[in-house]
This record gives C-alpha cells, structure tokens and sequence, in this order.
C-alpha cells in the first residue's frame, strides 16, 4: 500500500508544474560524462529548474532510469515538470544553438561567422574544412569545402566540435543537390565541381534572382567564346576581402582573378544557393557577352562592346 502511494505521489509530482517560464532565458546545464544522478540533481536544483534533489532521486530510480541519464548540454526553463527534465536528460535532447549563414559567404567569412555565433575555434574549424574524408564526399577537387557550406540557417547541437558543424553543413550541400542535376553536367560538359564553380560566381554577381539564369547564359556564351569572364566578385575574392573595386584592383595577379585568366578560377569563391546551381546549370537563352550593374539591384545586359560603353554611361549618368 505505501509502495502505490509513493508511486501515484511521484507521478503526480513529476508530470505536474506552475506553468514554463517562457518569459526568462532557459538555465544551459552540462551534464559532464560519467556525472553521478545525485550531482546531476544538485546541478538542477541549484540553477532551480528542478525544486528538490530527493524527489528527483527518488522519481529516477522509481522509473528505472537513474543510470540512463546521457552527458551533454541542455537548456530547460523554469516550471519545466520533473518528468520532462528527466525525459530529455535520458534521450540526450540536448540544447540547440542557431547559426545564420546568408548566401554567397566566403569561407573567410564562415570561419568568423561561425567563432562568433557559436564560439568554435577558428583554427579547429579550419582544419575541419580540409577534412579529406568530406571533400570526397561531395566530390570538391580543392583543399577546402568553399563552395560546399550549404548558406541556410541551422540548429546545431550545443557545444558541438567543428567538424561535427562542417559535416552538417555538407550534408545540407548534398541534400539540397537534385540528383538530376548530374544529368545535366555531364550534358553540359562539366563536372559536379565546375558548376559548383560557376554557381559561385553567379551567386556573388547577382543581387535580384530574376538575373540569375541570365548572367548565367552571358558567362556560359563567353565560356564558349574563350571570352574572359571578369566577374567582379572573383576579383574580390583574390583580395581576400570586401571592398569598393578600384582600376589597380583588376590587375591582382592571381588564379582567381578572371580578369587576368582564361576560363573559370580553380575553385568556388562563396557558397552558392540551390537557386545559383540551378541558374548555371539551366541558362536563359540569350546571346548576351557584357552587362554592367544598375541602380536598382539589377543588371543592364547588352550584346556588343559598343553596346556595352553606351549602357555603362546611361546608368552613370542616372547616378
């Protein structure tokens, strides 16, 4: 009889609560390998998301799952019930951080974006990048995974390794790769790599979409022309940051600089966007070969030299 009275007071206990606090930050809790049940109770009644260690104790032990409490970090707010604390203590729910990465970041920028939102290592991210095993896996001829860093918003497992970030980034890469995509690379004449390369490239020139397939054609009709490309952002990329272009810039010896070089740069100089991949591989038909940036975001296409100085001093004289 008092065993059934212990077990309905537990019950009770444990799935009752004053209502959750969603009003003030969640307490994060690290739960360190090997901790004991009793020091995880202490740790959660001392941060007060729990109201007492004994009954804590005694509803773990009740339920059987004293020693099925996984290590980890967790976030819980107050008024959580002491069954649901000790539900995602044993399922390893643990705390997710955000990580915002807009599209067309260099890799650069990654590393910082990523220090500074989630607190990673700088150097350890940057060896993740070169990681052998993940370049492989998408197929990347670089040292790095530029180009593979799928740009989306992420929830990424607190506290989690830099690697553990990458590989989630890649698979948000592969993931987001129609498979019939490689139907049309290999009918274009590219490999995976190439169109990775182009897509970047778009991704850094376009700031309106509905110029995407567009540019896209423009540089696949120079590609075929053995036309230089001289994408402004490939020469920003060479710089190694962002700034106002200026005439001296253009002349930045470098491989990436197709200004200076034939053909596409040996790598991918952002992380592209499905919808940039998708423009590189499926151009607008048009025999554009120059284009010069409007006022309002979008670009000014033409198909001759001539056409191209008479279009660069309309939009300067609108300025």
């Amino acid at each position: 009889m008092r065993t059934m009275v212990l077990a309905s007071f537990l019950v009770s206990t444990a799935v009752s609560c004053g209502g959750v606090d969603m009003d003030s930050p969640p307490e994060r809790i690290t739960v360190p390998r090997g901790a004991t049940l009793t020091a995880v109770a202490e740790s959660l009644s001392a941060r007060g998301v729990i109201g007492s260690t004994r009954l804590f104790k005694l509803y773990a032990k009740f339920t059987g799952r004293e020693r099925d409490i996984q290590a980890g970090t967790y976030d819980f707010r107050h008024g959580t019930s002491m069954g649901a604390v000790l539900d995602a203590l044993v399922n390893g729910r643990e705390a997710m951080d955000p990580l915002v990465l807009p599209e067309g970041l260099m890799l650069s920028e990654i590393v910082v974006e990523v220090n500074e939102q989630l607190g990673t290592d700088p150097d350890a991210f940057a060896a993740a990048v070169r990681d052998s095993a993940l370049l492989a896996e998408v197929g990347s001829e670089g040292e790095t995974l530029e180009g593979y860093l799928y740009p989306s918003t992420y929830f990424v497992r607190a506290r989690a390794g830099a690697r553990e970030i990458v590989e989630q980034m890649v698979d948000e890469f592969l993931a987001q790769w129609n498979p019939e995509w490689d139907a049309r690379v290999a009918e274009l004449g590219m490999s995976r790599y190439e169109a990775v390369i182009l897509a970047s490239i778009i991704e850094g020139e376009v700031q309106d979409r509905s110029d995407s397939k567009i540019v896209s054609s423009l540089y696949h009709n120079r590609l075929r022309r053995r036309m230089r490309l001289q994408a402004d952002p490939t020469v920003i990329y060479a710089l190694g940051h962002r700034r106002r272009l200026f005439e001296r810039d253009y002349r930045v010896r470098s491989p990436y600089n197709t200004y200076r070089i034939n053909g596409l740069p040996p790598g991918p100089i952002n992380q592209p966007s499905a919808s940039s991949i998708e423009a590189a591989l499926f151009p607008a038909d048009t025999d554009y070969l120059y284009m010069v940036a409007g006022n309002n975001g979008t670009h000014v296409f033409t198909r001759t030299y001539e056409e191209h100085l008479a279009a660069i001093r309309e939009v300067r004289s609108l300025r």
